[in-house]
């Protein structure tokens, strides 16, 4: 069996894990501090989002920027490819929504 290759690993990696999925929705739509992040998701422990902010960094999703400020102050965004990136999940969504409106008027 061959090994498939990394982006295979990093999109599955993602995909199933539904904390992944809110901290990038909560960055496409504006939420970008780690504090309003925990305070935006029931569940979502300190720990388990900076697990998962750095796991998106590392994957190069996500780029981190902090402020040499007291308190300090972090900020995450999208790189260009994580731009991409979204575009790709959002084509997901189109096509679960379509798919969805097709069985709902076959039934």
């Amino acid at each position: 069996m061959t090994e498939r290759p990394q982006v295979h690993r990093m999109v599955e990696n993602i995909i199933r894990c539904k904390w992944s999925l809110s901290v990038l929705d909560l960055v496409k739509n504006g939420v970008n501090r780690p504090g309003a992040m925990e305070r935006a998701v029931d569940g979502l422990t300190t720990k388990v989002l900076n697990e998962r902010l750095r796991k998106l960094v590392r994957f190069g999703i996500l780029e981190k920027t902090t402020f040499p400020e007291v308190p300090l102050r972090v900020e995450y965004e999208f790189t260009d490819f994580g731009q991409r990136f979204i575009r790709l999940l959002e084509a997901i969504d189109e096509l679960e929504e379509e798919i969805s409106n097709t069985m709902d008027q076959a039934s």
